[in-house]
C-alpha cells in the first residue's frame, strides 16, 4: 500500500500477521481466492494511479473498499482461474528457460577468449601459416606500451572541481566489460583540464578498471566518444602499435586467465583492487601482429553472433513480460473463457454476497454497556 510496493499481492499460506503497510482481504463465500488474486494483479495499475502523497505515495484501505470492479458468476470465476493458472505457469517456464540465457553467452564469450588468447582459436591459422605457438613471446604489459598511467588523485582532482559541462572524466562506472559506457557523465571546466593535460585520453587507449571483483573489467577509448580525461582507479594503457594492437590487448586482459593472474595480488576487504604498477609487471604471451589481427577478426565474428542471439533474448523476454498482463487484461474484458448461461447470474451472486457481509458485519456496543 506503500511507494513501490502499491499493488503488489500474494496469496498467504501461513498464518501471520501484517503492519499498516499490508491490507488483508478475505474472500466471502462467493468468490474464488485465486480468481481474486488475479483481479487484483490486474488492478494494480489502477490503484497506483489512486496513491496520493509526495515522496511515498500510498493509498488507504478506503481507497481499496470503494474500488470498483467487473464481477463475474462464481463458476466463471474458477475457469478463470484455472485458465490463467494454466497459461501463466507456461509463462513462467518459458521465463525460466530464457533467464538461462544470459549466463550461456557469458560462459561463450569467456569461452571464445580462452580460445583466443591461449592460441587455440588460431591453432589451425598457424599450421597453413607455417607458425607455432613457441613464437609466442612472453612479454610484460610495459614491454608492449608506450605509456601507462594512472588518473589525477588527491587534491590534484577533488569533487569540488566537477563542473554541469566542460570537458568529459572517464570513471570507473564509465568502464564496462570491453565496453566504454556513456551513460553517466562527469565534466570538469576547459581550465582544470589544461592543468592535467597529460591525463587527456588518446583514440584506441585502453581502459583498465583497479578494482577488480570476480572479473577484470577494460574497454577501448575511442575519439568519437569527446574529449576525455581519465580519474584515478582508471589505468590507461597506449600500446605499441609495432607490438601489439590495442584490439588484442583488451581481448587479452579481459580473459578470464588474466583475472586468474591478477587474484593474489588483489588488495583492499571492501574494495578489492590491484597497482598500476603490478599490471604493468603483468606478463602475457603475444603473437606476432599478424596473428592479432587474424585472432581480432575471428572473435569480433563470434562476439557478432552472440550479440545476435542477445537481441532476440531481450526481445523475447520483453514480450513475455507483457504477456502475463495481457493475459490478465484478457480474462477479465471476459474475453479468455466462454461464457456458460447456465451459471448462475452475477446479480443473484451479488445478493448472497451483499447477505453474507450483512451477518458478519459486527454490531457495535455502545459506549458502557457490559460485554
Amino acid at each position: 500500500m506503500y511507494g513501490a510496493t502499491i499493488g503488489k499481492t500474494s496469496i498467504l499460506d501461513i498464518d501471520a500477521s501484517t503492519n499498516q503497510a499490508c491490507a488483508v482481504a478475505t474472500p466471502l463465500k462467493g468468490m474464488d481466492r485465486v480468481f481474486t488474486y488475479y483481479l487484483l494483479n490486474n488492478e494494480k495499475q489502477n490503484f497506483i494511479k489512486k496513491g496520493k502523497g509526495g515522496a511515498q505515495p500510498n493509498i488507504s484501505q478506503e481507497i481499496l473498499k470503494a474500488h470498483e470492479i467487473l464481477l463475474p458468476p462464481k463458476n466463471e470465476q474458477i475457469r478463470i482461474a484455472d485458465k490463467l493458472d494454466s497459461l501463466l505457469a507456461q509463462v513462467d517456464a518459458a521465463q525460466a528457460r530464457l533467464e538461462k540465457i544470459p549466463t550461456l553467452l557469458k560462459r561463450f564469450r569467456q569461452s571464445v577468449l580462452a580460445a583466443a588468447t591461449s592460441g587455440e582459436l588460431t591453432r589451425e591459422w598457424r599450421e597453413r601459416n607455417g607458425d607455432s605457438l613457441d613464437n609466442w613471446p612472453n612479454k610484460t604489459i610495459s614491454d608492449i606500451t608506450i605509456k601507462c598511467f594512472d588518473g589525477p588523485f588527491g587534491s590534484k582532482l577533488k569533487t569540488a572541481d566537477y563542473t554541469s559541462e566542460g570537458v568529459k572524466v572517464a570513471r570507473l562506472e564509465n568502464i564496462g566489460h570491453l565496453k566504454f559506457l556513456h551513460e553517466k557523465e562527469t565534466f570538469i571546466s576547459g581550465e582544470k583540464f589544461e592543468s592535467l593535460i597529460g591525463n587527456k585520453l588518446m583514440d584506441m587507449d585502453i581502459l583498465f578498471s583497479s578494482f577488480v571483483d570476480e572479473e577484470v573489467r577494460t574497454c577501448i577509448f575511442r575519439d568519437e566518444f569527446g574529449t576525455y580525461i581519465n580519474k584515478a582507479d582508471c589505468f590507461c594503457l597506449r600500446t605499441d602499435l609495432n607490438q601489439c594492437l590495442p584490439e588484442f590487448l583488451v581481448l587479452r586482459l579481459a580473459c578470464k586467465s588474466t583475472f586468474e593472474q591478477a587474484k593474489d595480488q588483489i588488495h583492499g576487504a571492501t574494495r578489492p583492487r590491484i597497482n598500476l604498477k603490478f599490471l604493468k609487471s603483468l606478463k602475457l604471451k603475444i603473437p606476432n601482429i599478424k596473428e592479432q589481427t587474424e585472432i581480432v577478426r575471428r572473435v569480433e565474428s563470434l562476439f557478432s553472433q552472440a550479440d545476435a542471439v542477445e537481441k532476440q533474448y531481450l526481445a523475447a523476454k520483453q514480450r513475455l513480460d507483457r504477456l502475463s498482463q495481457s493475459l490478465l487484461a484478457k480474462a477479465f474484458r471476459g474475453e479468455l473463457v466462454p461464457q456458460d448461461p447456465n451459471d448462475e447470474p452475477a446479480a443473484e451472486l451479488l445478493k448472497r454476497i451483499q447477505a453474507e457481509r450483512t451477518t458478519l458485519t459486527p454490531t457495535r456496543r455502545q459506549r458502557n454497556q457490559p460485554a
